[in-house]
């Protein structure tokens, strides 16, 4: 079981912060089909689509559906099946490990806070970039501005400590910078953050 099989089945939970905060986790969000402000990333996705941390697969299946080629890859089992279920394909993989089409892929969708995995956004964009063809781009979902750059401890549901991390709409742009990637834009819909990365 993985740190957020818990909202992945459905229940109600918190992102527990080390420092005190807690976070809501959009878990309706994550079951339900991608709306209006996802719609930001995915009228980006130009071409083929890597989602980072894919959950159950609603920006997979949505690609799908509008003949896009994507791949949801997610450590978690759970998360690979539910992808699957609603007609997405899927790898169970840890996203710093072997991924096909390395150096191919024209985005990288790092949704709903996933440039926070493994508490080291620019090891994360990093390994996004090498995934991405020449001009490629990373799609990213983060803070709002207010936090910077932030990282840290946090637990769900009471279980095992992880390393995580926040950037928000300011901080995003010099991240990527430092791992070699150019902000083309970052845009606020609905209450949510998303940037656009690009390989130069």
């Amino acid at each position: 079981m993985t740190a957020f099989d818990v909202g992945l089945s459905g229940a109600e939970c918190r992102l527990e912060l080390a420092g005190g905060d807690h976070l809501p986790l959009p878990v309706d969000r994550w079951h339900e089909d991608a709306d209006g402000a996802d719609h930001v990333l995915l009228d980006a996705c130009h071409g083929p689509t890597v989602d980072l941390g894919c959950g159950p697969g609603r920006m997979v299946a949505a690609l799908v559906r509008r003949g896009v080629v994507a791949l949801g890859v997610d450590h978690s089992p759970l998360a690979v099946a539910l992808t699957r279920a609603r007609g997405g394909p899927a790898l169970h993989r840890d996203l710093f490990g072997r991924l096909p089409g390395a150096n191919r892929w024209a985005h990288v969708l790092l949704a709903d806070g996933n440039i926070g995995i493994g508490g080291d956004p620019v090891a994360l964009l990093r390994r996004a970039r090498r995934l991405l063809r020449r001009h490629g781009s990373a799609l990213v979902e983060v803070e709002p501005p207010g936090c910077g750059l932030r990282r840290e401890r946090a637990r769900v549901a009471g279980g095992a400590w992880f390393d995580w991390a926040r950037v928000d709409a300011r901080a995003v742009a010099p991240t990527a910078a430092r791992a070699g990637l150019v902000s083309r834009w970052v845009v606020e819909r609905d209450g949510r953050w998303f940037a656009e990365l690009v390989r130069p």
